[in-house]
């Protein structure tokens, strides 16, 4: 354009100097060529000047990049956020397109005063405080620490000593990360409240360090009937790695001892659940799925897309922390993750398809995890809430599901009982060939075998339905220690709450009384030392269960009682049905003819 312009005034000129020396015919062909010129100069001047008129009246919009649009106070077309997949987790948490992309660049004004914004749904209440921009409050609205529905809410982060709440960001500059912790951010917010006719509802932190420069935003997306949050978070001149915690014991409310489960950090990293809490901080690189905080029934997770890496650190005593590191640079979108933070209900966790449902440990047993009591603990789950269905009482619907599982293994219980009694019934003669043979093991070992081989007795019997059995009975134990269904849950009268222990004791000692009765009517081997010792064993379990949860012990009664019952309709209905060869008369049941043989012989050649 400027070489056009400086053409112009030349050509002018010599058009000029030459005119008086044209004929006419050159002087119209001249007039034409004049005309010409005159209406390019016109098109530039307009062209030119179009896009200064149109600034200088205000009626030039700014480029599209640099369009801001308010977000509106309601958007009841908006989508309602569905559960993620691991796959499509690239979506999670995209940030509004009408949000200015050069906002965080732009210089902000100071904050003045720290600020608390609060997000209700239907499900939680969520208070965030400007200062670092992160969570301070997270209430259960259907969830409560005490007996009834009045009692206080469960609340999810820990709020006792000074430690980074959720949604810290941390960077490997420590004075860095004070001033971001400590920072009074910019905070937007479209609603308050949200429900069916205002079902999203966005919370944006904005912070510039007015010395470097240093830009972090944070846009929080709710839905109002989903624990989960959409989350992204944009940097500007941040040193990697990047890292974006949970803060401290947020989603533990109460720290098991370690009986069944375990408590604190886990992470899903290349398709492996790891659930550990360091005695320092540790990191699991690989492609990062979830990280947790966990107790027994609730828990907060990061669902990242493309983390680096899971952090989890021990804070202090029974204090757990847990993050989520980007080591690259952010893209243009920012970070981008996912936020859930509520209960460990079976379905909701399952419908993430990211694993999420491994956090309630149904193969627990014996300080680890057990992949065929996980296999049985399931179904026998399924069962329970199908049964609960028609029963809507836990405590009722346990007694059924015991009574269920006693009668898929009573074929079972009848041979470990007959094989008991058969033990019983030729103990004297166990008992005569180990006083015989007590100085010849391997002697004694032959005689045994013969004697049970000729009396048609299984010694293991008795043992081998009862471990056939053990899964099953681990797996329900599971069941109803772990999972939240039984939270809360009343039976009768004083059991208010099935996952806690009897306030009264009743079941328990109830429970001790059954197991006295059964082990008096059960057949035994032992000499009647042992079994006075084994007498204690009744009030020792009745000292463990006074702990337990009413839950368990109401299946542990039922169970003892339905043993009792069959115990006493096998005694009378089918132990005459037993046959010992060898043991017909009461000759035979002094001794075995062999013996007699023997005795005989060896008086013979005495004489």
């Amino acid at each position: 354009m400027s070489g056009c312009s400086n053409a112009i005034p030349s050509i002018l000129a010599e058009w000029t100097l030459s005119n008086d020396q044209k004929t006419d015919e050159e002087a119209e062909w001249d007039g034409m060529d004049r005309r010409v010129i005159v209406f390019l100069l016109i098109s530039l001047a307009v062209i030119v000047g179009y896009d200064y008129l149109l600034k200088e009246f205000g009626l030039l919009p700014p480029p599209a990049e640099q369009q801001a649009e308010p977000v509106p106070s309601k958007t009841p077309e908006t989508p309602q956020s569905e559960p993620p997949s691991h796959g499509a987790k690239e979506q999670s948490g995209q940030p509004n397109k009408r949000e200015a992309s050069t906002q965080s660049s732009q210089a902000l004004p100071a904050a003045s005063e720290e600020q608390t914004v609060e997000v209700e749904t239907s499900l939680y209440r969520a208070r965030m405080s400007n200062r670092g921009g992160v969570i301070t409050s997270w209430d259960l609205k259907r969830y409560t620490v005490g007996d009834h529905a009045a009692d206080q809410s469960v609340q999810l982060v820990y709020t006792a000593g000074k430690f980074k709440g959720p949604l810290n960001v941390t960077v490997p500059d420590a004075g860095m990360t004070d001033r971001l912790q400590q920072a009074l951010y910019h905070v937007s917010q479209d609603a308050g409240k949200l429900d069916a006719s205002h079902p999203v509802g966005r919370v944006t932190f904005r912070y510039q360090d007015p010395a470097s420069k240093i830009a972090v935003e944070k846009q929080l997306t709710f839905h109002h009937d989903s624990y989960l949050v959409d989350i992204n978070v944009k940097t500007e001149g941040l040193p990697t790695p990047i890292d974006v915690g949970l803060g401290t014991n947020f989603g533990i409310i109460e720290w098991g001892e370690g009986f069944i489960g375990l408590m604190g950090a886990a992470s899903l990293v290349d398709e492996k659940v790891v659930k550990e809490t360091p005695d320092t901080e540790s990191e699991r690189k690989g492609d990062v799925q979830w990280v947790a905080l966990q107790d027994k029934y609730f828990l907060s997770v990061l669902i990242p897309a493309r983390a680096s890496g899971a952090l989890a650190k021990k804070e202090g005593d029974k204090l757990a922390s847990a993050a989520v590191r980007f080591a690259q640079p952010p893209p243009q979108a920012g970070y981008s993750m996912q936020l859930f933070a509520g209960p460990k209900e079976y379905d909701t966790l399952k419908a993430f398809n990211i694993g999420l449902e491994d956090t309630i440990d149904f193969g627990w047993f014996i300080f680890g995890s057990w992949s065929f009591v996980k296999a049985v603990a399931k179904p026998i789950f399924y069962v329970l809430r199908y049964l609960y269905e028609f029963t809507h009482n836990y405590g009722v619907t346990i007694i059924l599901l015991t009574v269920g599982i006693k009668l898929m293994f009573a074929p079972l219980q009848y041979k470990s009982y007959k094989s008991m009694k058969q033990m019983q019934i030729i103990q004297p003669k166990v008992a005569a060939l180990q006083t015989k043979y007590k100085d010849d093991r391997e002697r004694l070992n032959k005689e045994l075998i013969k004697l049970y081989r000729d009396r048609k007795v299984n010694p293991v019997g008795g043992c081998l339905p009862m471990v056939l059995q053990m899964p099953v009975f681990v797996a329900l134990f599971n069941i109803l220690f772990m999972t939240i269904d039984l939270r809360q849950a009343p039976f009768v009268l004083w059991i208010k709450d099935l996952s806690v222990q009897d306030p009264y004791y009743i079941l328990p000692i109830v429970m001790g009384a059954s197991m006295i009765v059964q082990q008096k009517i059960t057949p035994t081997t032992m000499d009647p030392t042992q079994a006075k010792v084994m007498l204690v064993l009744p009030a020792v379990m009745t000292f463990l269960f006074i702990n337990f949860p009413a839950g368990l012990v109401l299946y542990w009664l039922t169970n003892n009682v339905l043993t009792i019952t069959q115990q006493v309709v096998t005694d009378r209905y089918f132990s005459g049905k037993w046959h010992l060869p060898g043991l017909d008369t009461d000759e035979e049941k002094k001794e075995p003819p062999e013996e007699k043989t023997g005795s005989k012989r060896r008086k013979d050649q005495a004489q």
